[in-house]
């Protein structure tokens, strides 16, 4: 058996339930009777850059299309807190477009925040180290892995974290 107990913290989003979620939206679009006589109105995933790009013809049918999209990807199980909504803009013409960035990985600043945080509680044995964009917590006793766990999940780190290769 291991001397010390470890495990990992990412983040990630499952894209084919986005897929659903972007399919799913895309059609309650199509039947809403306020997109009816919209020029545009289409919702676009492209699962290699892991982006959502939303766009219409006014901002009300923009905040609509994000709100449709929003309760599709909850629906789904997908965390909200790993969207990056960008700002809506205008794309030329009478057209607005917003672009939706999905977080698939920790980046540096939140591994340092999650690192900093679980230091911060003085858990006993506990050592927090950064490998590229995961965290891996090292301790003896996995009772305090444990503990570790419970308190990252009651803190907010604008990504929903998720625990794995627990050993």
């Amino acid at each position: 058996m291991a001397k010390d107990a470890s495990f990992d913290i990412t983040t990630a989003v499952d894209l084919q339930e986005v897929d659903n979620a972007v399919n799913q939206a895309a059609k309650e679009i199509a039947q809403r009777y306020d997109f009816k006589d919209a020029k545009l109105a289409t919702v676009d995933f492209a699962r290699g850059e892991g982006t959502i790009t939303l766009a219409t013809d006014t901002d009300m049918r923009l905040r609509a299309m994000w709100d449709i999209l929003q309760g599709k990807l909850i629906k789904r199980g997908v965390p909200v807190k790993n969207l990056d909504a960008g700002d809506p803009s205008q794309a030329g013409g009478d057209t607005w477009r917003r672009v939706i960035t999905l977080k698939q990985a920790l980046d540096g600043e939140t591994c340092k925040q999650v690192v900093a945080a679980i230091k911060a509680q003085k858990f006993k044995k506990v050592q927090p180290s950064i490998q590229g964009d995961t965290v891996r917590v090292v301790s003896p006793s996995r009772d305090e892995l444990q503990t570790v766990m419970t308190f990252l999940r009651g803190e907010d780190f604008g990504v929903q974290l998720q625990f794995g290769n627990y050993r």
